[in-house]
């Protein structure tokens, strides 16, 4: 994207003091056409995260659950406090990690990762390490759960200029269930989240604000379920992705 070439850049090694692991998370959804303008309007403000000279990153994600699904229905029947686990590479650099996502009842979200080797990114349960992180930091056992919901997108991630916040913005988002063998995509929606340690300002919100973007409590993984799995219970998220196809001048896609 032209926009993004006007950015300021920032390493890892820098990125390191503002993780953001026990935060506070806002999500909205937009398109490719209105993320230009978002762009230009964000770049005195922010700085872009780069690697290697790459400022959009490549991910693959698999979600884990138990047979019945009990993290996704634990989101669906709006449970507050609930967990994600999860393995994530990087694409462009190769690393792989076991990530467990936890929101308590104050809507603050902790995140825990530790590295894996990347041939295990579908079943972790041979590193002992691995599952006894997930046994110290959630409720499960690595026996209980299997690989689920597989999630490829590009990644671009901004900082802002005081440190105090991290976005992310997600394009291209395509989904696998690896239980159905169904697929879909999201077409051109992005999905945009700010992450905040608190509830400090954000020029973003108001740029965001003032463009009409309006916040949607949205789950990749259990839109990816939903719209993978036709046996699953769904009726919270319908809604949600009526909204993202008002938005999306794309109709979702299933293969």
């Amino acid at each position: 994207m032209k926009a993004l070439e006007r950015f300021r850049s920032i390493g890892l090694d820098e990125m390191d003091g503002i993780r953001l692991m026990n935060r506070v998370d806002t999500k909205f959804v937009t398109t490719d056409a209105m993320l230009e303008e978002i762009l230009l309007r964000a770049e005195s403000e922010y700085r872009v995260l780069e690697i290697d000279g790459i400022r959009m990153s490549a991910y693959d994600t698999l979600y884990y659950d138990t047979a019945d699904l009990e993290m996704y229905m634990a989101h669906h029947n709006r449970r507050l406090r609930r967990y994600k686990v999860r393995t994530r590479t990087y694409l462009n650099s190769g690393e792989s990690f076991l990530e467990i996502k936890r929101k308590n009842n104050r809507g603050r979200t902790k995140k825990k990762r530790i590295r894996i080797d990347g041939e295990l990114f579908r079943d972790f349960s041979a590193d002992r390490e691995a599952c006894s992180f997930l046994r110290e930091r959630s409720p499960y056992l690595a026996s209980q759960l299997t690989a689920g919901v597989s999630t490829a997108f590009r990644r671009i991630t901004l900082v802002n200029n005081a440190k105090t916040e991290r976005l992310t913005i997600d394009r291209n988002l395509q989904f696998r269930n690896l239980r159905t063998g169904k697929e879909a995509s999201l077409g051109d929606a992005v999905i945009i989240e700010l992450k905040q340690d608190g509830l400090c300002p954000s020029a973003m919100k108001d740029i965001l604000l003032d463009l009409r973007v309006k916040s949607l409590r949205v789950s990749k993984y259990c839109i990816g379920t939903v719209l993978t799995d036709p046996g699953v219970r769904h009726g919270r998220f319908i809604p949600k992705i009526r909204a993202i196809e008002k938005i999306s001048d794309k109709i979702l896609l299933e293969r």
